[in-house]
């Protein structure tokens, strides 16, 4: 562990935050169990559930959101599938770098290879928000004999651009991050709604006082590069999101990659994804993995 992150976790902030990590945790079914699992650039925590048989489900969170933004999902989705939940390595979570750290996007994938190797995992399908959805989508394209299913939740720069505003609002907490410009980022981007409060603190403390790595940000595909995506691809936006024009999305999905299926909830924003709406989201993943 680095010398930062032992600090962190030594703080005050730092054990608010792990608390109210296990506060979260604990709210996940009774047979949940956690691993850290070696990587070639450190060791990642992961959080699994469900049947040991069921078909399993690698769940990717958006920057900061740590793998706890799943927990929303998790029961319902752990009845019929092994749930595969991970904290991405050099940000926000349980997961510790060690050594050479990922210095591109090839590293990522092989970041990735290695948590599906410890984790005994074989071709199972990926569902994934905003951050996490730009990695599963670069993975898919560049394993696609790895992928089953992909299930992207508004994934901001992978089929369109984002947003000038949303850029522009963000730019402060980028700069000078702290939990007041977090807490008014996620207020402005949600319309003020009612939020879980121990994620809503995880992604505060997580976001002001949580040592991060930079992260390594998968550039947007070519169109040549989305029509051979094979993985079974369903994309679920939300309808009231700022990080993008939602319909707009939607409809260059359905214009250029209509294998690509595409959903859009009303009255969802990108941060309240992927916690809420739950169970029209429940649904709507319940039947991008089936169908």
């Amino acid at each position: 562990m680095t010398d930062a992150m032992q600090t962190f976790h030594r703080s005050p902030e730092g054990r608010e935050f792990a608390a109210a990590y296990d506060r979260v945790l604990g709210t996940w079914p009774a047979e949940t169990t956690t691993t850290m699992v070696p990587t070639r650039f450190g060791d990642t925590h992961v959080t699994s559930a469900g049947p040991t048989d069921g078909r399993p489900v690698v769940l990717l969170p958006g920057s900061g959101a740590t793998s706890m933004a799943w927990t929303g999902q998790a029961t319902e989705l752990s009845r019929r599938h092994r749930v595969v939940a991970v904290d991405i390595l050099g940000d926000v979570g349980r997961s510790v770098p060690a050594g050479e750290p990922a210095r591109n996007v090839d590293d990522l994938m092989l970041w990735l290879d290695d948590v599906f190797a410890g984790s005994a995992l074989r071709r199972p399908s990926i569902l994934a928000h905003s951050y996490g959805a730009m990695i599963a989508l670069a993975f898919a394209l560049r394993r696609p004999a790895d992928v089953d299913r992909l299930v992207l939740l508004d994934p901001n720069s992978c089929f369109a651009g984002m947003r000038a505003a949303y850029l522009a609002h963000a730019l402060p907490l980028l700069l000078r991050p702290s939990e007041e410009r977090q807490r008014r980022f996620t207020a402005w981007e949600t319309g003020d709604a009612v939020l879980d409060a121990d994620l809503s603190r995880l992604s505060e403390l997580g976001t002001a006082h949580h040592p991060r790595r930079r992260p390594i940000v998968p550039r947007r595909p070519s169109s040549s590069a989305l029509h051979s995506l094979q993985a079974t691809t369903t994309v679920v936006l939300a309808g009231s999101s700022r990080i993008h024009d939602s319909a707009g999305v939607r409809d260059r999905i359905q214009k250029n990659w209509p294998s690509i299926s595409t959903r859009i909830l009303d009255g969802a924003t990108h941060h309240t994804f992927p916690d809420s709406p739950r169970a029209e989201l429940g649904v709507a993943i319940h039947d991008a993995l089936t169908r």
